[in-house]
């Protein structure tokens, strides 16, 4: 799994390293959209961590049928969200991104990504969910694979399509939505065809409305939650991004270098609570109550382990880094600035990444939409209201990192407790 996230995140790199080329408004643009899209990314994911909780317990239980019942009924519902995602996406394109701040030539380039990305939905939506599926079975091999296809596919295809070479002409930032798309639509030929053909995971027969909603329920149970404690990060980020608006087109351009440099930085932490879903889910349904235990105390030992190992290669390496997405001098010094701040708490943050899944397969789901609230709208968004008044972006980004710290504790307290009423 590590190989697959770290691969998604090359989505986002790709992208934000090849427009960067195109100049610091259109980077700035795509910096504009990561809100967006990452929210129609939580709620697919939320679907899909609501289904791999049920499915991994049905697992753990042997309960062959209703594995197979929840596995097609979470797409069904993923089909749902997706004819109303493009609905709303494209009827809210430009009053949306005007809200997030983004104006002039720098919100026309924000609207050309936009438009194409909502038409491919379907292509983002199903393989999210699809290799929850697959990662609940504990093929967890498959699911890189698959996410790792559509990362290759982007790479090579983003500066074709963006600068165009030979007959393919140039779409600039277009290119770059039509890239993601076409790497997107590879995935979901090939989860489709694993879970459909080499699994045999999913069934044709039309089930009963109350068969189909019991389903749904047990899903969504998990779902909503997560899907709301996913998408909260977002729409904070799109806050700050609103905050760090104020500061200009450039400080709006390297805050978008710095975030997706920690997308990528805590790809491993993501996929070590990606797999602790399924991890816990199976344990509990087979009533090993001390592997759960364990679990949780190996995260929290390698999380911070990771984490202070990434703060030492930051803080000697993030101009470099930075400038390998943009050269404009004040690009390259907001992002190194956060880097350097923030980096020193990712450690704290991967742990509440591994509660945030636990929590949900441990039926704690509003614990853990609770911890997201609590990181962006208790102390993140206000901390970084008080700190750009006072110390302008140093104090917003050290707000960033106050609050994925204050979080990560009070993420252990949390768990240790949880775990000590499953004793």
């Amino acid at each position: 799994m590590i190989f697959g996230m770290l691969s998604m995140v090359l989505y986002n790199l790709a992208d934000t390293y090849f427009v960067g080329q195109l100049g610091k408004e259109q980077l700035a643009a795509m910096s504009f959209t990561f809100p967006v899209v990452m929210t129609i990314n939580s709620l697919s994911l939320g679907i899909g961590m609501g289904a791999a909780a049920a499915i991994s317990r049905a697992i753990g239980s042997r309960d062959t049928q209703r594995v197979r019942r929840l596995a097609t009924d979470s797409l069904v519902l993923g089909l749902l969200i997706i004819s109303c995602g493009v609905a709303m996406g494209l009827l809210t394109l430009e009053p949306l991104f005007s809200l997030l701040g983004a104006r002039g030539q720098i919100l026309e380039y924000t609207g050309e990504y936009m438009q194409i990305w909502y038409l491919g939905m379907i292509f983002v939506v199903f393989p999210m969910i699809g290799n929850n599926i697959l990662r609940a079975t504990g093929d967890t091999k498959t699911a890189g694979m698959i996410m790792s296809l559509g990362a290759i596919v982007n790479f090579f295809l983003d500066p074709v399509l963006i600068f165009g070479i030979g007959p393919i002409p140039a779409y600039g930032i277009k290119g770059a939505a039509i890239a993601t798309l076409i790497g997107r639509s590879s995935t979901f030929a090939l989860a489709m065809y694993t879970l459909i053909w080499r699994e045999r995971i999913l069934t044709i027969s039309i089930p009963r409305p109350c068969e189909i909603w019991q389903s749904w329920k047990e899903i969504l149970h998990v779902g909503i939650p997560d899907a709301g404690a996913r998408m909260i990060i977002p729409v904070g980020q799109g806050a700050i991004t609103r905050i760090v608006a104020g500061y200009g087109s450039a400080a709006v351009a390297g805050y978008g270098v710095a975030t997706r440099v920690e997308f990528f930085s805590l790809a491993v932490l993501s996929a070590l609570a990606t797999v602790i879903g399924p991890f816990v889910g199976q344990n509990l349904g087979a009533k090993q109550y001390a592997r759960v235990h364990r679990g949780f105390t190996v995260s929290c030992n390698f999380s911070i382990a990771f984490g202070l190992g990434l703060f030492t290669v930051y803080l000697l390496l993030a101009d470099k880094i930075a400038a390998l997405f943009n050269e404009d001098p004040e690009v390259v010094a907001t992002a190194a600035l956060y880097i350097r701040l923030v980096s020193l708490t990712f450690a704290a943050q991967g742990f509440y990444f591994v509660v945030n899944a636990g929590l949900n397969v441990l039926k704690r789901p509003l614990l853990a939409a609770g911890l997201s609230l609590l990181e962006l709208f208790v102390l993140a968004i206000p901390l970084a209201l008080i700190g750009s008044h006072l110390f302008e972006l140093t104090g917003v980004f050290a707000a960033i990192g106050v609050s994925y710290l204050l979080t990560g504790v009070i993420a252990w307290v949390i768990i240790t407790r949880v775990l000590a009423e499953n004793r």
